[in-house]
């Protein structure tokens, strides 16, 4: 891809993710010409246009919408997006959709003329995203089209294109999608010596629902901390089920070693909390089928903030580079279990050579999946 050329990225917004990494590699390698369409997600209510040249904001726009109606707010990105691009009057060689509905806006502006490529950049998979028959089966229909109508696919994990060959019935070889891993902006992140860090501080970040097993961290809370009293928990994020989480930690007593920070969205705060702590968890809880679990098919962003920051992970066998985090001692591989969670979190943190080779590992690492060598691969000059 020319790098000189005009270009779209169309995507939902909450924290600093894959869509923004990509926006600030162009910015830093002054994209002639950008346009970032930031459209709203979850608690946030606006939607915004923003025009770079050269690396320098031209033009900047927002639209405020005060109502939410569900998921039909979806469908109302869905036309500002090509409202916003066709009212602009230029033709762009290049429109990445960031998942399907922004990908299917950049198909219908290739067919008014007004976009020349379209790629679909998707974050995740899953068979059944929605519990509604008619609303899944529409999604994935939608899915099915970006596949085979996108000029290119961007994958963030190769399970994705497994999973739509399985159960979408999209071969790989008919319709090639291209993985492209989620990164880190290593010399961004702080790297604090391990002198440095609170060695008895565990930390979580994401989104709180059930499937992240927060919950089993919290239940082996109380045998950790027969064996590391001081050990406290950071939980860095929202969610329908925080509340539950809250409930779990009062009902254990954890309430003085539980702190809830809410969703971070200054990114050097996050990353100064994630540096400054001794471990990480990504305890995902297992689903025998996979049907509904956006983690086996995805490359969560959170364990590249671990990586990045310098944090071993303990870490269920649900990601598909979780064996290979273990494998480069990196983390450690638990079962869903409050023994087996617990036991290994006090050898990491009891044992500080250990967490000390374990960190220095991680680090090493956080080098290989740099952004820039990840868009580099994509972009020429």
């Amino acid at each position: 891809m020319d790098i000189n050329k005009k270009i779209v990225i169309a995507t939902h917004e909450l924290v600093y993710g894959v869509p923004q990494a990509l926006k600030d590699y162009l910015l830093k390698r002054k994209a002639s010409h950008l346009v970032f369409l930031g459209l709203p997600f979850f608690v946030s209510r606006n939607a915004t246009f923003t025009l770079y040249k050269k690396g320098k904001v031209r033009e900047s726009k927002k639209l405020h919408r005060p109502l939410s109606f569900g998921v039909f707010d979806y469908f109302l990105d869905f036309f500002t997006v090509i409202w916003w691009i066709y009212k602009s009057k230029n033709r762009y060689e290049y429109f990445i959709g960031v998942n399907a509905l922004n990908c299917l806006s950049g198909l219908v502006l290739k067919k008014m003329g007004r976009v020349k490529k379209v790629i679909f950049y998707t974050m995740d998979f899953v068979p059944v995203r929605f519990e509604n028959k008619l609303l899944n089966y529409v999604f994935h229909k939608i899915e099915i089209t970006c596949v085979k109508s996108s000029d290119e696919v961007w994958n963030v994990s190769p399970r994705m294109a497994e999973g739509r060959e399985k159960y979408l019935d999209l071969s790989r070889k008919k319709y090639p999608q291209r993985f492209v891993p989620v990164g880190i902006w290593n010399k961004k992140i702080k790297k604090r010596p391990f002198t440095k860090i609170g060695k008895s501080r565990i930390i979580f970040i994401g989104h709180l629902m059930e499937k992240q097993g927060v919950q089993m961290v919290l239940e082996s809370f109380p045998l950790i901390m027969s064996e590391i009293p001081k050990v406290e928990l950071l939980i860095a994020g929202g969610g329908d089920y925080e509340s539950e989480l809250r409930k779990k930690a009062k009902k254990l007593n954890l309430e003085n070693r539980v702190k809830f920070t809410g969703w971070i969205t200054n990114r050097e705060e996050l990353d100064e909390m994630i540096s400054g702590s001794a471990i990480a968890v990504a305890t995902y809880k297992p689903e025998k089928e996979m049907l509904r679990n956006f983690s086996y098919y995805a490359d969560p962003n959170k364990l590249k903030d671990y990586l990045g920051g310098g944090l071993p992970i303990v870490l269920t066998d649900i990601s598909y580079n979780a064996r290979e985090i273990e494998k480069r001692k990196c983390g450690v591989i638990v079962k869903y279990d409050k023994n087996d969670i617990s036991n290994a979190v006090i050898k990491l943190l009891k044992n500080k050579k250990a967490l000390k080779k374990y960190r220095a590992n991680t680090l090493k690492y956080a080098k290989e999946l740099d952004w820039i060598n990840i868009y580099n691969n994509i972009f020429t000059d």
